[in-house]
């Protein structure tokens, strides 16, 4: 999936706001703890995507 990334078009620096863990994990019956858990696995999928494609700047 990478390798169809156009790497001249990527930005330098990517910013996530990490917004609705509590809430997600209201809609599933489960506390807030369960969703920042969750919140957790996500980010870190999302960072070492961004490793990979090679976005210099996370934030």
């Amino acid at each position: 999936m990478f390798d169809l990334i156009d790497k001249q078009k990527l930005p330098k620096h990517l910013a996530i706001i990490m917004d609705g863990n509590g809430r997600w994990a209201k809609e599933r019956g489960k506390d807030r703890l369960f969703g920042h858990q969750h919140g957790v696995i996500s980010v870190r999928e999302c960072v070492e995507g961004c490793v990979e494609i090679g976005i210099q700047y996370l934030t």
